[in-house]
């Protein structure tokens, strides 16, 4: 007689179709869990992509039921949503106005949410409840942030008696350039400690986020489970070749203020300026600030204004085809942490530059604004280390070294047409390895539990 399948429930806000790096890890979760002997139940909540930017995260949802999808890989529950009346205002009145009114909004919604049934987001535990209350599952898994889906989790653990994960895909407590947190950090240190101590697991995604935890929570069972790329998006990309005519440097995702982003325009012009007839390129995808970059540009250089190209948010599936066609990638500095964009840079084997690792301009950016709080028994040159190991790029000294690196990639690309990847010990950063290795460790949660 076949062994049933396990059951695993996913609280995971930020999913598909939402474009959000964020969405990637429980999505993967979804694609693969079934492989490894658990069927996935994914309660998130409705997304429509109409703005295109970060206004999609808080517009209401067109539908006001509960819309559940049933797929071959698992059941999607998605819940209505409705913005609070801080987020009503910004969608109505835009960023300049009212700031003030609707941050106070949002901490009381952030703090109040931990005490009284409000917000937005309880939809999601609401749907959960319901589901459990007619089916039994071996395990829950919320993943943050937002983190009111631990509160939910360790609630919902509770009432069904059932072992839950606090999966960490950023910090709680420890941000320190989250807003919210800056001005009631005390009341979320004891939220965080109080409800993650009841968790039978947490999972997390560097070191750097396992020490600080750990700070907080104590000595508890803690498993790295790194990002990683999408084999099966990546194998449907494969064969589309780097573009030929123009040497073409991509860029995805967020730009955060401690990324030294001028100082790489300001290299990029050096570069161009010195042959301006050059088949030169550089594509910034999905960004957070185009409006500041195309300022930028504009004000300080405007020779580049032909060669910055900046395409707007899409699916990840939109967005690998256009990746691939580029020729280099360009990766910022995280430091202490790997962020997430390097693997898809690895996974789509072409070559990285890593700016910067001794750059002046970007050690100022990062002393101002770097929101993650560092150790000495911190790695601070992780994504270097995972460079060097399979020898998928470059990391870029300072602005001098760029400025020669590009030099010679030009050189390589009139030559031949292209830039080698010679990327070695790359299948390890699968996500698909990651979810196994999480399966594996549920295995162990839920015979615990059971014995």
């Amino acid at each position: 007689m076949a062994e049933e399948t396990k059951k695993v429930l996913i609280l995971a806000y930020d999913f598909p179709p939402y474009v959000s790096v964020g969405g990637l890890r429980p999505y993967n979760w979804y694609q693969y869990f079934k492989e490894y002997g658990y069927e996935p139940i994914v309660v998130t909540r409705q997304w429509a992509n109409h703005y295109g930017n970060e206004l999609d995260y808080i517009a209401a949802s067109e539908l006001p039921e509960v819309i559940l999808e049933q797929t071959e890989k698992g059941t999607i529950i998605r819940t209505p949503y409705k913005p609070n009346l801080a987020n009503r205002m910004l969608l109505k009145h835009g960023h300049q106005k009212l700031n003030i009114i609707r941050r106070a909004i949002s901490a009381f919604y952030e703090f109040g949410q931990f005490l009284l049934p409000i917000g937005p987001k309880r939809k999601l535990f609401l749907a959960a409840k319901q589901y459990l209350s007619n089916n039994k599952v071996n395990c829950i898994i919320a993943t943050g942030d937002p983190f009111i889906l631990f509160h939910y989790a360790n609630k919902l653990s509770k009432s069904f008696d059932t072992p839950w994960i606090a999966d960490y895909r950023d910090p709680w407590t420890t941000n320190k350039t989250n807003f919210i947190s800056k001005y009631i950090k005390p009341w979320n240190w004891f939220f965080e400690r109080k409800i993650v101590k009841s968790a039978n697991l947490i999972t997390t995604v560097d070191f750097v986020f396992k020490r600080q935890i750990e700070e907080i929570i104590g000595q508890k069972h803690i498993e790295i489970l790194p990002n990683g790329y999408d084999p099966a998006a990546l194998e449907k990309v494969e064969h589309i070749p780097q573009g030929k005519d123009i040497l073409r440097m991509a860029f995805v995702g967020t730009i955060y203020p401690w990324h030294p982003v001028e100082a790489v325009l300001d290299c990029i012009n050096v570069f161009y300026n010195k042959e301006p007839n050059r088949k030169f390129q550089v594509n910034f995808y999905g960004i957070n600030n185009p409006l500041e970059i195309t300022q930028c540009v504009e004000e300080s250089y405007p020779h580049l204004a032909s060669v910055i190209a900046i395409t707007p948010r899409i699916a990840n599936h939109d967005l690998l085809p256009l990746l691939a066609q580029n020729n280099l990638m360009l990766l910022f500095n995280y430091y202490a942490y790997t962020g997430t964009k390097i693997y898809d840079y690895i996974g789509i084997k072409r070559k990285i530059l890593l700016c910067f690792s001794h750059e002046p301009a970007a050690e100022l950016l990062k002393k101002k604004y770097y929101n993650i709080q560092e150790s000495p028994k911190d790695n601070i040159q992780i994504q270097s280390d995972i460079l060097k190991q399979t020898q998928a790029g470059i990391t870029i000294r300072d602005k001098q070294h760029l400025v020669e690196t590009l030099e010679r990639c030009y050189a390589e690309f009139v030559s031949t047409g292209e830039i080698l990847c010679p990327s070695v010990n790359t299948e390890k950063f699968s996500r698909k390895i990651q979810v196994e290795q999480l399966a594996d460790i549920m295995d162990e949660i839920t015979n615990v539990v059971k014995t």
